[in-house]
């Protein structure tokens, strides 16, 4: 299996070069130079697996010779060992044919859990066969940065840099991030907005010369190898409710459109995907980009699913890439413009084409707060602003009833008891191992919305060598 970058310049890598790398050198992301193929009876012979079987299966073509299969199948049994729940990712009925797919019983309570435990083993594995130290450097908007920071403590080969918006994280996000008491993590409050934060971290990856000294890797759903672990949740629900012989729809709650973008992977591969609607917040921008062929970036506002504030979805750029017939350089230039600008206007065809698969809605506060009331009401069930948003969107554009539909539940109730306790008066309690979360000692550092900062800080703390002068 080999890797190209969405803007063409860049040169294909292999998985191992993939996974280290996440952004491309010319900027772009990469996918799969072609995506592999499974047969309905490749589907059926998964169905009533343990999920760690269905994720080696899943994800081996991705992997290529990496990693034997024995290796891999071992690691991927480890990353999940420490699940709360037997099923790893349980599907939950919620109404006559609609579902709740719970992504929050990893050890950070969120769905980023299920790909960077993985991922953080892969990277010790690779580091280690090689001898080599990965600085990894992020941007959050609240979820990410605790589950690659769980995933990453403690190990040797890593150093770990985590960027979050100061003040607009869940208090209980935040603490997951500044209270790990490990030296190699590092927690910076940015004084800006996720995608001040995404900004910054892209800038440093295309600092060749920084790039290069620090070893930097990534990650964010910039990095291939997250987007190949979520593809597996969206597997194993489908194969639950019938799949290959019935189609299922999917609801997700979309801020930077990884978690999406990996749904539409699934259905490349061959599994039976009717619809995928998008879940926005105020933050609308791809609600409005899949209604009128125009993205045009807009001031992020607060809202109660902080996850969700993000006006430039990183990922979508995978998907544009596929709409355009994978020309690179056109896509390229449609980037750097949409940056220059902050509007882009595609083909009427193309959008036409995203339509047949792609929905979207977008759920203001107000409707957050009641899909998370009338699902106390109707089923007990307690649910985050952001469950909340795929709940209500779904409910929105339900389509054909005989079609399920499955709505992810991102996060657990208890990363938000603010928005949780205004819809119905109560909080949802942390598990156990998180029971003492407020009284432990935070460490973090904030720095102003500037990459130059950041560099600092971090070329600080990595001791490296200054610039060379003259250096670009």
């Amino acid at each position: 299996m080999r890797y190209v970058s969405t803007r063409g310049a860049a040169p294909d890598l292999g998985f191992e070069d993939v996974l280290l790398t996440g952004l491309a050198r010319d900027g772009g992301l990469y996918v799969p130079e072609r995506f592999p193929s499974f047969a309905e009876a490749d589907w059926r012979s998964l169905r009533g697996a343990p999920y760690q079987a269905v994720a080696a299966a899943v994800m081996r073509p991705f992997i290529g010779d990496a990693l034997s299969q024995a290796d891999f199948a071992a690691l991927v049994a480890d990353s999940y060992a420490g699940f709360r729940h037997k099923s790893v990712a349980p599907l939950k009925q919620i109404g006559p044919n609609d579902w709740l797919l719970e992504l929050f019983h990893g050890p950070t309570l969120a769905f980023k859990d299920y790909a960077l435990q993985l991922v953080g083993r892969l990277f010790d594995r690779v580091l280690a066969r090689g001898g080599r130290h990965l600085a990894i450097l992020g941007a959050t908007s609240g979820d990410t940065g605790s589950a690659a920071i769980e995933a990453c403590r403690g190990r040797d080969s890593l150093d770990v840099f985590i960027l979050y918006p100061h003040g607009r994280t869940s208090d209980v996000q935040r603490r997951q991030m500044t209270t790990v008491d490990a030296p190699n993590i590092h927690a910076i409050a940015i004084e800006g907005t996720f995608d001040d934060c995404q900004d910054i971290v892209k800038a440093l990856f295309n600092d060749l010369d920084f790039r290069d000294r620090a070893s930097l890797g990534a990650v964010n759903s910039i990095n291939w190898a997250r987007i190949m672990a979520q593809i597996v949740y969206y597997a194993t629900a489908a194969l639950s409710l019938g799949s290959p012989d019935r189609k299922v729809s999917f609801t997700v709650p979309t801020g930077n459109f990884g978690n999406i973008y990996a749904a539409y992977c699934a259905w490349r591969m061959g599994l039976p995907i009717e619809r995928l609607v998008i879940g926005t917040n105020r933050n609308d921008i791809l609600a409005r980009f899949l209604k009128t062929g125009t993205m045009t970036v807009a001031e992020v506002e607060p809202s109660l699913s902080p996850s969700m504030d993000i006006q430039v979805s990183s990922n979508l750029e995978r998907l544009l890439f596929e709409l355009v017939g994978r020309d690179g350089p056109h896509l390229a230039h449609e980037m750097v413009e949409f940056r220059r600008t902050g509007s882009m206007t595609l083909d009427g065809n193309v959008m036409d084409e995203a339509r047949r698969l792609f929905d979207a809605v977008s759920i203001d506060d107000p409707a957050t707060l009641a899909a998370i009331a009338r699902s106390w009401k109707e089923s007990g069930e307690i649910i985050d602003p952001h469950s909340a948003v795929a709940v209500a969107a779904a409910k929105e554009r339900r389509g054909d009833e005989k079609t399920p539909m499955v709505a992810l539940a991102c996060a657990h109730p208890a990363k938000f008891p603010e928005a949780v306790t205004r819809a119905i008066g109560r909080s949802a309690p942390l598990p156990p191992e998180l029971g003492d979360l407020f009284e432990r000692q935070e460490r973090f550092t904030v720095l102003p919305n500037d990459a130059a900062a950041v560099q600092r800080f971090m070329s600080e703390r990595l001791d490296l060598a200054p610039r060379r002068a003259g250096a670009a």
